[in-house]
């Protein structure tokens, strides 16, 4: 039986958690009402989906940087460097450049041809039926999957602040970060959720910049500084002990995917789901229409370039940092595991309030990132399924909206439970099976659409399936549900599938099956829509004119 425990007594760990969450409750009430009076604008579906393209690059720039820097990439990424080191590096090695993969070859491209959804790319030059219900999986499920690595995340954070160490306490605040989130969305849409991933987006660097200079401060000297001491505190570890490695062994490559062949496979499919999944991620492709020209989007890409590799280079100082001055051991025993080595870090580095503000900085960017998901999934029911599906393209305005808002409590709901099974994974694992899906599922569809004259309805709609359904497979039957003590069924064992991602074989089956369905399929005929695609694609010109099938 599970007890809801809240230490008090634990200042070592945690400080005072009714002054945590104070500090917490107060952000939360704060960015509430920055949503709350954005929403007042939100009466129509553009303004819900993108925001009626009212914002600046700059503003877009910051707003992909918040909506891209998930609790994946601060609480997973720092956790995943203080306990495999390197290895854990590899994370923001592999979501930088994933950015550059999606910024070269699809972004600019697909705000050219789109409007609302990244189906709308996919069925400009093919029948829109079939495709746009593909591409409505692909982009629920992706989003689906994203969204379970935030509330687990969530769920951490909150937990370490009050030190509730009992499965059943961190579950019910799993569910209140569901409630909060879902609030978000109603009330805001894009709008609201946009202000507030600018916001995120600026306070999250700003502390993550902070927290790395008084890391450099506290190890009296720069990064190797911070080397020494995290070897030092390794080589004291019964985690490093138990394990049979050595405390330099944290500086080197290999302490996670070097030991057997299999694991090394497994790195290779992390590498290609990571480098290829966010070309396919609907959330951060979407941000691209909420800007009124193609010189604005290009305008919002250097800012986000600038602002997330900044952003990726502090998380090496910051995963060692937590290695040296909190430890493998209590960050392994804290609620959350390695998900908490950067609220431990933080309370290392300046004491409760310190560790609060930063908590809430992050807590942020887990409701601007699961905000700006609903909304993309949300879209894609209501836009792609309801209004160009079922409804013929007849629906109106406030019934989309309405379809919007009821999918978005459907999905935080299958979220809040699949949140809760998925605690103990680290996050930045969890979304790299996200990317996995998008890489499988999406991106083999979108450069096919863009690029491959011949391309037809059947390529895409047996590409989204075989690259979703081969995904979701190998995911059930992967280590990552089942078989192992972090596993989402710790206590059950169903894995056959070797590797934790399942990108190595799911992803070139998506691209194969794309192009057997082509080449089986009959042609579309859409010869003058698919040369519109690429003047639109490559100048812009006639963006805002509707396709007519």
């Amino acid at each position: 039986m599970h007890v809801f425990t809240l230490a008090a007594d634990a200042p070592e760990a945690t400080g005072n958690p009714a002054l945590n969450i104070t500090i917490f409750g107060v952000f939360i009430v704060i960015t509430l009402y920055i949503v709350t009076r954005a929403g007042k604008t939100t009466s129509e579906s553009a303004d819900f989906y993108t925001g009626g393209a009212s914002f600046s690059g700059t503003q877009n720039g910051l707003a992909i940087a918040g909506d891209y820097l998930s609790a994946a990439s601060f609480l997973g990424i720092v956790g995943s460097i203080a306990l495999n080191g390197y290895d854990g590096f590899l994370y923001s090695v592999g979501f930088f450049v994933a950015w550059l993969v999606a910024l070269l070859l699809v972004a600019e491209p697909l705000r050219n041809v789109g409007r609302f959804t990244m189906a709308d790319v996919l069925s400009f030059r093919l029948r829109q039926k079939p495709v746009r219900v593909a591409a409505a999986f692909g982009t629920l499920f992706v989003s689906l999957f994203y969204l379970i690595a935030q509330m687990a995340g969530a769920g951490s954070l909150v937990s370490v602040l009050l030190n509730l160490h009992s499965y059943t306490a961190q579950a019910v605040c799993v569910g209140i970060v569901g409630v909060i989130m879902i609030i978000y969305v109603l009330v805001g849409g894009m709008k609201g959720t946009t202000y507030v991933q600018m916001i995120k987006a600026v306070l999250l660097i700003t502390g993550v910049a902070i927290m790395t200079v008084l890391a450099f401060v506290m190890a009296k000297g720069g990064l190797n500084a911070v080397f020494d001491r995290a070897i030092d505190m390794h080589a004291a570890s019964n985690y490093m002990a138990e394990h049979g490695y050595q405390a330099e062994d944290i500086l080197k490559p290999g302490l996670k995917y070097g030991k057997t062949t299999t694991s090394k496979l497994d790195f290779i499919s992390l590498g290609l789901s990571l480098v290829l999944g966010t070309a396919g991620l609907p959330h951060v492709l979407m941000r691209f229409y909420t800007v009124p020209t193609a010189k604005e989007a290009r305008k919002s890409v250097t800012w986000a370039i600038v602002l997330i590799g900044s952003f990726y280079l502090l998380t090496l100082v910051l995963g060692y940092a937590a290695s040296a001055f909190v430890g493998p051991d209590r960050i392994l025993s804290a609620p959350g595991g390695a998900n908490s080595a950067a609220p431990l870090l933080a309370f290392e580095l300046g004491g409760s309030i310190f560790m609060a503000l930063i908590s809430a900085v992050a807590f942020a960017t887990v409701l601007a990132v699961v905000a700006g998901l609903a909304i993309t999934a949300s879209a894609s029911i209501a836009h792609d399924i309801y209004d160009a599906v079922l409804r013929d393209g007849q629906s109106t305005e406030e019934e989309q909206v309405r379809v919007s808002r009821i999918t978005v409590v459907v999905l935080g709901i299958v979220s809040i439970i699949l949140g809760i099974l998925a605690m103990q994974q680290n996050v930045a694992f969890l979304v790299s099976l996200a990317f996995a899906i998008a890489a499988s599922a999406n991106l083999p569809t979108i450069l096919y659409s863009l690029y491959w004259k011949r391309f037809n309805t059947t390529g895409a709609v047996a590409s989204i399936y075989t690259g979703l359904i081969s995904a979701l497979v190998l995911i059930i039957l992967s280590p990552a549900v089942s078989g192992s003590a972090s596993s989402m069924f710790p206590n059950a064992d169903w894995s056959i599938f070797p590797l934790s991602s399942p990108g190595l074989v799911s992803i070139p089956l998506g691209f194969l099956a794309g192009i057997v369905g082509t080449y089986l399929g009959k042609p579309d005929n859409f010869d003058k829509l698919q040369a519109e695609m690429e003047v639109r694609s490559l100048t812009g010109v006639g963006v805002e004119a509707p396709v007519q099938h």
